[in-house]
């Protein structure tokens, strides 16, 4: 018997155990639990702590609070992934979404040895893993030793066209084009990585002298992003 045959065993034998399933239940809605209060405070815009600054943990919350968009973003994905995890028909793409955000803050806790998610953080990532364990048959095909089941739902080499697919090229080329114009046009300023860079493109700003105080805000003054935004935005009105 083969590495998948025993995992399909296993799998089997652990979904008739109704325990497991109780087990399976009970992970989904701690783990929402833990992400829906959290996620929420993120989109509101605010900070979830009140540690010192001085404290590791502390410096790398007060940066990621001055983030910008990416800050609700985050907290966005952890309200999604808590609520597909309570919906029986989306928690195994819950669980997906899930694992990435808390093995992070995994990882960050032990790195900075940080008491508030210490011991949670692990044994939720465990939970995590448990319910992608639960949801094996519908993640197995991404495993190395299934390629054999995958190659039998696939096209053989000798059924493959040869018409090159125009239209979806162009729409590659279109998204690509979507992309690189949304980044040129989108900002009406940008910081860029060093304060040279950033003050050449006063000279064709609204207000070349806001831009100018809105570069030193961020590479002098070292203020957060969305305050030296705020302050240009203001000075251009």
């Amino acid at each position: 018997m083969g590495i998948a045959s025993k995992l399909d065993h296993l799998h089997y034998q652990a979904r008739r155990n109704r325990w497991l399933q109780y087990f399976a239940v009970f992970n989904r809605i701690g783990l929402a639990a833990g992400f829906l209060p959290s996620g929420f405070v993120k989109i509101m815009g605010e900070r979830f702590t009140t540690l010192s600054n001085n404290h590791p943990m502390g410096r790398y919350l007060e940066a990621f609070h001055h983030t910008g968009f990416y800050y609700p973003f985050v907290g966005g994905m952890q309200m999604l992934a808590a609520i597909m995890l309570l919906i029986p028909q989306t928690a195994t793409l819950g669980a997906v979404i899930y694992f990435p955000i808390i093995l992070n803050i995994c990882i960050l806790s032990l790195g900075v040895c940080f008491d508030g998610s210490l011991l949670s953080s692990p044994l939720m990532v465990l939970a995590n893993l448990y319910l992608l364990c639960w949801d094996y048959h519908k993640l197995k095909y991404l495993l190395p030793f299934h390629s054999a089941s995958l190659r039998q739902e696939l096209p053989q080499s000798g059924e493959r066209l040869n018409r090159f697919p125009v239209k979806f090229f162009a729409g590659v080329v279109l998204g690509i084009g979507l992309v690189m114009v949304s980044i040129r046009f989108g900002y009406t300023i940008k910081p860029h990585n060093t304060i040279t860079d950033c003050v050449r493109q006063c000279a064709d700003s609204a207000n070349p002298e806001a831009c100018q105080q809105y570069c030193d805000c961020i590479h002098t003054q070292g203020q957060p992003y969305e305050k030296c935004v705020e302050m240009y935005r203001k000075a251009i009105q």
